[in-house]
């Protein structure tokens, strides 16, 4: 395989990786750590995400707690959460914060089925643009007669096998998250 194709699938690769991540940050009615991993606190005037300076964790299904590493941190952690935009409740002990994480509503599913949507398309259309570079390669070495039109043709078609192949796997991604975010 031409060191082009593997370039162009190493970017895939991270689209899909990308992705994915994406999909974590997006609130199902599930509580889970990841909601936080775009949150950043004030800390001693860096922005730091939120998981490096406090523990979280999901002790049931609807819970998150928050345990600050720095108890100080409990003020600036809260206004974080209240001003993302999570629509989430924080409220704290003085020692630990605590989120009742509420269902969702039939409308907030179905919006947020249409942002996992839209991430996805984003994603498809990153991979086909990769795609695209990776074919505007393999021409451009092609007239500089580093390839024969048979390789070119034969990492074209590689090329292709891959973007489908990466397609495939954000349309997965999809369907799993679109599962998560309908469940009740």
């Amino acid at each position: 395989m031409h060191s082009a194709i593997t370039a162009c699938e190493e970017r895939m690769k991270k689209t899909v990786i990308s992705l994915r991540e994406g999909y974590a940050a997006l609130r199902t009615g599930r509580a889970s750590p990841a909601l936080f991993d775009k949150i950043r606190v004030d800390y001693y005037g860096e922005k730091t995400v939120l998981n490096q300076v406090a523990n979280i964790s999901a002790p049931e299904a609807r819970l998150l707690v928050i345990q600050p590493w720095d108890k100080a941190l409990i003020g600036e952690i809260e206004k974080a959460i209240r001003t993302s935009d999570l629509s989430l409740n924080p409220s704290n002990d003085g020692k630990v914060i605590r989120i009742a994480v509420p269902p969702l509503t039939e409308e907030r599913r179905k919006e947020l089925v249409k942002q996992a949507k839209a991430q996805a398309e984003q994603g498809r259309v990153a991979v086909r643009n990769i795609r695209r570079d990776g074919n505007e390669e393999l021409k451009k070495l092609l007239k500089d007669k580093e390839l024969t039109e048979d390789e070119e043709s034969k990492s074209s078609e590689g090329l292709q096998k891959l973007t489908d192949a990466y397609i495939k796997q954000i349309d997965q991604a999809l369907e799993e998250k679109e599962t998560e975010i309908m469940e009740i």
